[in-house]
């Protein structure tokens, strides 16, 4: 099998998620005026995709609510500073169970079931290039958490996406959700190019072992674009596993709060270490224009 690594590479930083990691990190953005400007920070240091999670400006926990979503779109474009956006979808499908004992009723803390039109109500008013679409269910941490996506709801979640003209990114946390995919395209669901991350790595999902990673990169389509990340440690080296398999990547404080041992980072700073990788492997780091022509992105704002 011959090494067919990206030449021209882009990098997308999630720079917030919705994970305990503010208790752990004073560098990881809570508010809409930090999520702004850590998106602008990765901008500058080379990242051509932001991804976005907002957060309860008061408790930290993720959040929502299209007003923050509306604050931080608003303050990056008022910046000036061009990058392509990509808000999260993924909120909204919570399930925490009762105990394992008594498992019903769910857990009111934690749980946050919603419906496909209101998962992306943020979607349709702000109109993105790019949202995630997370591509099947998951078991999350030691506890009761389910990630919840039904075929049914990826299936309305989709529909919307596409009528709405925003391309959806596909979430690929384990193989049976890159089947999901494919499903979700046979059906005309999502439309070319197709815009792949697989996210490595996470319990219980794919193990981040490069095995795994380039079972899932041969089982995609040749005409499917993809990203790969994984988490804690193993981010920086999966900056150079994704770009040596053929793909794009994606760094940020949503996954790994680390630059070194004992070193906090902020996404500029992890930004700036993926534009040495890339550019140490003999790649030309895209920028966000560049990415719109390749991704076939509609810019609104």
């Amino acid at each position: 099998m011959p090494l067919t690594p990206t030449r021209d590479v882009f990098i997308t930083c999630a720079v917030t998620g919705a994970g305990d990691t503010t208790s752990r990190s004073d560098k990881v953005p809570v508010t809409p005026a930090e999520i702004a400007a850590a998106s602008i920070e990765a901008a500058k240091a080379g990242a051509a995709i932001a991804h976005i999670h907002v957060r309860d400006p008061e408790t930290g926990k993720g959040a929502r609510d299209p007003a923050l979503y509306r604050e931080v779109v608003e303050r990056i474009r008022d910046s000036g500073v061009d990058m392509v956006l990509n808000l999260t979808a993924g909120m909204g499908g919570d399930l925490v169970l009762g105990s394992p004992e008594r498992p019903l009723p769910p857990a009111a803390d934690g749980t946050d079931m919603a419906g496909a039109e209101e998962r992306l109500v943020h979607i349709a008013e702000l109109k993105p290039e790019i949202c995630t679409l997370d591509c099947g269910t998951m078991n999350f941490g030691e506890g009761d958490y389910i990630m919840t996506n039904t075929p049914a709801m990826l299936k309305a979640m989709a529909a919307r996406i596409q009528a709405l003209g925003v391309r959806p990114e596909i979430e690929i946390f384990d193989t049976g959700h890159l089947l999901l995919a494919k499903w979700l395209k046979d059906q005309g669901l999502i439309e070319d190019p197709v815009m792949v991350q697989l996210c490595m790595g996470i319990p219980w999902g794919a193990p981040d072992d490069i095995p795994t990673l380039m079972a899932m990169v041969q089982n995609l389509p040749a005409d499917w674009t993809f990203s790969a990340f994984s988490i804690g440690r193993n981010q920086s080296p999966y900056a150079a596993l994704a770009l040596a398999a053929g793909g794009n990547i994606r760094v940020g404080l949503e996954d790994n709060i680390w630059l070194k041992k004992g070193v906090l980072a902020s996404n500029g700073d992890l930004v700036a270490q993926a534009v040495k990788i890339a550019e140490g492997m003999g790649s030309r780091v895209l920028s966000p224009a560049e990415v719109r022509q390749k991704l076939k992105l509609e810019r609104r704002w």
